[in-house]
């Protein structure tokens, strides 16, 4: 393996995001000796924290500053990029909202390969980077070959890929904003619309009992929110019960909904698309209950059960409850 491993790091608020170290995990898989170099894009007093605290992680960091890049624009991004990565570069992206933008574009400017959504990496034979994408929203898993001779452009699932323990590193970081210099695009940013808040703020909660369309209809709710009172959680749901407007938006997880750091998720008849998964932060202990075993939830999951959640629950919440009553 002897190119060059980038990973384009998201931040906000001066907070790195989950994925920072989930693309130094697949970086490791790709090469074990990779020494990966994070790309930090931003301005201000936000970017030196974030590119300071990926010095312990990342022994290089390249800090690339600029008030257009304030808000993260993928067009003004691209440019920046495409003037300081090196020939042969092997780019490693969130696949999240700005790097399903991001991507594409960016390996086309690089005159690179592309691959989108990966979920895991077999490794390197020879020059092609063999990878697994997900087909028929999670049902199959492909096996793809990606040529990287001429560089690539790797798109990864967030939540994919667990981020491992290693010691800290002593890294360093390098300013390449007088390399870039000024960038323009066509589109710019105007503001930010933030969502109505809801009866409960899902985002603090540690608990989460969230539904999908496994539940069937909306009469059968009531089983949800009696197994989360006896767990003292709340009850969230996938975009598909927004959508049959059985819960409020407030009280979806998702890229389209609300970004959550649970301790626990029960995950109860929810697949496990990339767009509600891109909603899961923090690395929570997930418990899958889905009736279909080759649901893709069951590959990011700790506990995986195999049956009908509307039979399980119930008996879930039963057990519970008696054993709440037997510690009394």
């Amino acid at each position: 393996m002897t190119a060059r491993i980038f990973a384009y790091i998201v931040h906000k608020d001066g907070v790195l995001d989950d994925t920072a170290a989930e693309l130094l995990a697949a970086a490791k898989k790709i090469d074990p000796s990779a020494s990966p170099t994070a790309l930090v894009t931003g301005s201000g007093a936000e970017l030196d924290t974030v590119c300071n605290s990926l010095c312990t992680s990342y022994a290089e960091v390249w800090k690339i500053a600029s008030e257009s890049l304030a808000y993260p624009n993928a067009e003004l991004v691209r440019q920046a990029l495409t003037k300081l990565l090196p020939a042969g570069a092997l780019v490693l992206v969130p696949h999240n909202h700005f790097g399903i933008d991001l991507g594409p574009g960016l390996s086309i400017k690089m005159n690179a390969a592309f691959v989108s959504d990966v979920v895991g990496i077999d490794g390197v034979d020879g020059t092609a980077l063999k990878v697994v994408r997900q087909e028929f929203g999670g049902q199959v898993s492909t096996h793809v070959r990606c040529n990287i001779s001429s560089g690539a452009v790797i798109n990864l699932r967030p939540g994919a890929f667990k981020p491992v323990q290693s010691a800290p590193v002593a890294g360093v970081v390098i300013d390449k904003s007088a390399e870039v210099g000024a960038v323009t695009a066509k589109r710019r940013y105007l503001t930010t619309v933030v969502a109505e808040a809801g009866d409960v703020d899902i985002s603090k909660e540690p608990v989460l009992i969230s539904i999908g369309r496994g539940i069937q209809e909306k009469d059968n709710i009531g089983i949800a929110e009696e197994l989360a009172e006896a767990m003292g959680a709340v009850v969230s749901c996938s975009r598909p019960v927004v959508d049959a407007k059985w819960l409020p938006k407030s009280r979806q997880v998702g890229s389209s909904g609300q970004t959550v750091k649970p301790k626990i998720y029960l995950a109860c008849g929810i697949s496990g698309s990339f767009q509600h998964l891109a909603g899961l932060k923090g690395n929570p202990f997930i418990v899958a209950i889905n009736k279909n075993p080759k649901a893709p939830i069951f590959q990011v999951a700790e506990v995986g059960i195999v049956t009908d959640m509307l039979e399980f629950l119930p008996e879930l919440t039963n057990k519970i409850r008696a054993m709440k009553q037997v510690s009394v």
